[in-house]
């Protein structure tokens, strides 16, 4: 029978007939079925009932001062002097956001909670000793919020302190961008969908490539009608399939059991169908290009394990040293996570477009790349 390495002509017949085969013995290998939906839901589980964290780096927050003098001595602009203070804490990295913005949509705009306000006439109620509240933005469960409103409060009781012997003149008032958004569950749920979006196609693949190359399946299978390219895709879609079942598990717990509050809409879609394709066609490649199923094992969990936790997956990487945040932003999972984030969470698709499109061409690439090096049959 011919050999059927280079393809021809796509059957969408035999596509389906592969993958009815190989989602039934996936089904029945309860190791791969309880990776592949049991355990992400059970992340979740201890991870929304056991929740906390602490923070080792500077903390992104984004500051709108209001008061703007003019000032007739530069003693006067206490509110430019709290800015100060501010940036030379040593746990805040501000960015300035003009007065002209709606602070709550800037923030939004930028899949960003922690933001700080300093009001018009801040400087003249201060110095009349009049009580003035500066507007703090965040998250309650998150580390980095409780940093933000930590050092704001503390500068707070400094300047108090140094004028009015400890009187609170300067308050803090605590605002969200959403009072159901506050949860850290809401922001959990996306990181876990990654997780399962990348461990179930990445590890299966990398040992089904790698066994089946050493066991001289590929040379069988490429006496049947079944083309290579056929092969793959309905690897693909078989994941496409358990991600998305996954995906509902999740978000069903989430919400029923911890109250989630998360957004679902169809732009939720292209990462479901990327995502698992971009890690089925890494994990076909680490197998195929590997020597033996042992050292695919290594080449996978090389590849793995640095996305699962430098990527977003368990905590929110503002609260990385600068280098591992670096670091992330190399690696595919990142744009997934920051992806649904930005849909389910803060709903800027404007940013999920970016991740989407970044995720498009990681995955053309590396889909080519594993087309490439994948032969039924070795030299």
């Amino acid at each position: 029978m011919a050999n059927k390495t280079n393809g021809g002509i796509i059957s969408g017949r035999r596509i389906l007939a592969d993958f009815k085969v190989y989602s039934r013995g996936y089904l029945r290998n309860r190791f791969g079925l309880f990776f592949g939906l049991i355990f992400p839901v059970i992340l979740i589980l201890i991870f929304g009932a056991i929740f906390s964290g602490t923070s080792t780096g500077k903390v992104t927050a984004y500051v709108q001062n209001n008061d703007t003098g003019p000032f007739a001595t530069p003693q006067m602009d206490v509110a430019g002097q709290f800015v100060t203070a501010l940036n030379s804490s040593g746990t805040l990295d501000l960015v300035m956001v003009p007065t002209s913005e709606d602070m709550p949509q800037y923030l939004a705009n930028h899949s960003a909670s922690d933001g700080i306000i300093i009001p018009a006439g801040f400087s003249a109620s201060y110095l009349a000793e009049q009580r003035v509240n500066v507007t703090v933005y965040g998250n309650p469960s998150s580390s980095t919020s409780s940093i933000v409103s930590g050092t704001v409060g503390g500068l707070a009781n400094y300047f108090n302190l140094q004028r009015f012997n400890g009187t609170s003149v300067i308050g803090l008032e605590p605002a969200t961008l959403n009072a159901e958004q506050t949860k850290y569950i809401d922001f959990l749920i996306p990181g876990l969908i990654g997780f399962s979006i990348l461990v179930s196609p990445m590890f299966s693949l990398v040992n089904i490539s790698s066994e089946y190359k050493k066991t001289k399946l590929f040379k069988q299978l490429s006496l049947t009608p079944l083309t290579k390219m056929e092969w793959l895709i309905s690897k693909v879609l078989w994941y496409i399939v358990l991600s998305s079942v996954s995906f509902l598990l999740m978000v069903g717990v989430g919400i029923m059991a911890f109250g989630a509050h998360v957004t679902l809409t169809i732009w939720l879609v292209p990462f479901l169908v990327l995502g698992p394709t971009l890690f089925a066609a890494l994990g076909m490649l680490v197998g195929t290009v590997s020597k033996n199923p042992e050292s695919a094992g290594v080449a996978g969990n090389i590849v793995t394990f640095p996305m699962m936790f430098l990527s977003g997956t368990f905590f929110p990487i503002s609260i990385m040293p600068d280098y591992l945040q670096g670091l992330a932003h190399v690696l595919p999972l990142f744009y997934v996570i920051e992806g649904l984030n930005n849909v389910m969470v803060y709903g800027n698709i404007g940013a999920a477009l970016i991740d989407l499109a970044v995720i498009l061409v990681i995955t053309a690439v590396v889909f080519v790349a594993a087309v490439w090096f994948f032969k039924w049959r070795e030299d």
